[in-house]
């Protein structure tokens, strides 16, 4: 599966429209909410055909296609679902009890209430919404794919626009040379990452570098009246912001991934549990802009397009382990060099990356087939509530770029 991604343009009415069904598709996601709070153990079908009821007694729920309808549900019982999943699990903490949504930014479409033009750079929904047609603007050539490929269509809102995603039915491989070469990886907040090579890529900081500026625009909508018009410009001036730190930091890690994946036959990289480190306050702001779990999600998206070998290791002890002897030498956060007592002296995190790497290729052996750990990419599922098509599924192209 591969998604390709486009900006809408279109009239201001369009635009409207769209704001007024995706508000119908998170009436429907919250009514199906509702309605398995009370009544608990309800299973799918039962909320298929609750949506049924609510389309016979709202018109504009009517008005919006039925497929994009039966889309909401599914979202509902993804999250339900996830819910009796961590109860069954005993995971420690919340189990993410689901709850509505006051803020959606996105209605899918599956194969039915749009159509594209003969020259495939128009798109017209056909349902009773008055979307009507909008153009296409990006650099994919969707008459390269035939319609029955076109598996489902989103519209995305984002701060800058409206955006238009196809979900194809597509191979998304490529066969390339092999390099015979192995490499560990380090992440930090000194650096980026430090490899088993020595080799320390530097950590950008795009949300410090931005914070000037994000403190700017916030301090311009604190000073506009709530409710008012210049107050929604002012907030989505900010979101902008927002929206460009976020982006470079994907593509950051997006083009770091891709060169280390295609210089590489195995690459091993700590399994890091970020929701437990951003637990420390003072390190949590750098550790969310540096971007880690993206690093790591394109690492092993990019594996598996080229068919290469990624796996994450424990990290426990893989800073104080001596990569020489395996001597456990006790360390702090601030002391950056590694001294053992048989003599070895190296930098803090380029021990880390050879013992990472050590632990890698004791675990696989050889290099061989990709492989790749099945805790990394989440649910599989194509109906994840507020995320974009791109984190839908596991072997999706993630490349589509943002225009």
């Amino acid at each position: 599966m591969i998604v390709l991604e486009f900006k809408a343009k279109g009239k201001t009415t369009q635009y409207a429209a769209i704001d007024e069904a995706i508000r119908t598709a998170q009436f429907v996601r919250n009514k199906v909410i509702r309605h398995w709070m009370d009544n608990r153990g309800v299973g799918q079908k039962e909320l298929y055909r609750y949506n049924t009821k609510l389309r016979a007694e709202f018109q504009f729920v009517k008005a919006l296609n039925s497929h994009a309808c039966q889309v909401a549900v599914e979202r509902a019982y993804s999250a339900i679902a996830r819910f009796y999943s961590n109860c069954k699990k005993a995971i420690p903490g919340k189990k993410g009890y689901p709850t509505f949504k006051k803020n959606c930014r996105s209605l899918e479409y599956k194969t039915s209430g749009w159509s594209l033009s003969a020259t495939r750079k128009q798109i017209t929904f056909t349902d009773k919404k008055g979307i009507g047609k909008l153009k296409l603007k990006g650099t994919w050539d969707l008459n390269y794919y035939q319609l029955e490929q076109i598996k489902r269509v989103r519209l995305v809102r984002r701060a800058d626009g409206y955006y238009v995603q196809f979900l194809v039915s597509a191979e998304n491989k490529v066969d390339i040379n092999p390099t015979g070469k192995t490499i560990g990886l380090d992440v930090g907040l000194k650096e980026f990452y430090t490899d088993s090579n020595g080799h320390t890529e530097a950590n950008p900081r795009f949300y410090r570098t931005g914070e000037k500026r994000l403190r700017f625009r916030q301090r311009r909508v604190s000073r506009k009246k709530k409710g008012s018009a210049n107050r929604k410009k002012a907030i989505n001036r900010l979101g902008r912001v927002h929206l460009r730190i976020s982006r470079q930091r994907e593509e950051h890690a997006k083009r770091l991934a891709r060169c280390v994946i295609q210089s590489n036959d195995l690459v091993a990289y700590e399994d890091l549990r970020i929701r437990n480190l951003v637990k420390n306050h003072c390190l949590a702001k750098s550790i969310n802009d540096a971007g880690w779990y993206q690093f790591r999600k394109w690492l092993e998206y990019f594996g598996v397009k080229f068919g290469k070998i990624t796996i994450a290791v424990n990290p426990s002890y893989t800073s104080q382990k001596c990569s020489s002897c395996g001597t456990l030498v006790k360390k702090s956060l601030s002391m950056r060099t590694h001294i053992c007592q048989c003599g070895f002296v190296l930098d803090r995190d380029w021990n880390a990356a050879i013992n990472i790497l050590k632990s890698a290729l004791s675990t696989t052996g050889h290099v061989g087939t990709w492989v790749i750990n099945p805790n990394a990419l989440g649910d599989s599922t194509s109906t994840l509530i507020g995320e974009i098509l791109l984190k839908q599924v596991g072997s999706m192209n993630k490349e589509s770029p943002h225009l």
